[in-house]
């Protein structure tokens, strides 16, 4: 499941690209696929990195892997690369952790290069809210969310840091669905049998296209994330 849409963000071989917070690889093992890419896998929890390793190594067995993938354990806020070292990056889910958004948007920033391209993604201020209303627990989770992103309010804060937003794209309307019923559910009653039972949907139906459609259409209404497709100005 990627958030951000890899023909919109499209990456040219030979690009270097960091997946800053990649979590267990979602979009960097994705890329690695398409192409002949460098990518640097970043994020501060070792555990998800090692889901990347194996996942990496597994790829590499079934030779279904083209690109490079590094690993690196550190902080969004404190990169530890040179200026100007990336061509594309990709921030997806991460800045609503971190306890300094403005400088981890500095850090991405400053280690973009010139007319290099960033996607970023957030939940949306409505099912952020929304969660946030039917459970005491939604913001309070440790390593969960501290903070929710209305439209303008983060586009204006990418404006700020040179980033120039030339695509704006709403994804993933069925996991609302689903976050929504943790929510009502219990956070902590990951086994209630509606929650678990839609996650049974979600993971079978994640490559229909059929489902494709109806969530294209359902993201115009109650998506999940927002996508900013940005260039560095």
């Amino acid at each position: 499941m990627l958030t951000v849409n890899l023909d919109i963000f499209q990456v040219k071989p030979g690009e270097l690209v960091l997946d800053a917070g990649c979590g267990t690889g979602r979009h960097c093992l994705e890329l690695s696929k398409k192409g002949d890419y460098q990518i640097y896998a970043m994020d501060t929890d070792r555990e998800s990195l090692l889901k990347v390793h194996y996942m990496i190594e597994l790829m590499a067995l079934k030779k279904e892997s083209i690109g490079r993938i590094r690993l690196v354990k550190a902080d969004a806020q404190n990169l530890p690369f040179k200026d100007g070292a990336f061509h594309k990056i990709i921030c997806a889910e991460v800045l609503e952790h971190i306890p300094d958004d403005n400088r981890g948007i500095r850090e991405l920033v400053r280690v973009l290069k010139k007319q290099g391209e960033m996607a970023v993604t957030v939940p949306t201020w409505f099912t952020e809210a929304l969660y946030g209303r039917l459970s005491k627990e939604y913001f309070n989770c440790p390593g969960g969310h501290i903070r929710k992103y209305g439209f303008r309010e983060l586009a204006k804060k990418l404006f700020q840091n040179q980033l120039e937003i030339h695509a704006v794209r709403f994804e993933h309307a069925f996991h609302s669905i689903y976050w929504l019923l943790r929510c009502v559910f219990g956070l902590s009653n990951e086994l209630a049998w509606l929650p678990s039972w839609y996650h049974k949907f979600l993971v079978l139906g994640i490559h229909s296209r059929f489902a494709q459609r109806v969530e294209s259409i359902l993201n115009h209404f109650f998506p999940k994330s927002i996508v900013f497709y940005t260039r560095r100005g």
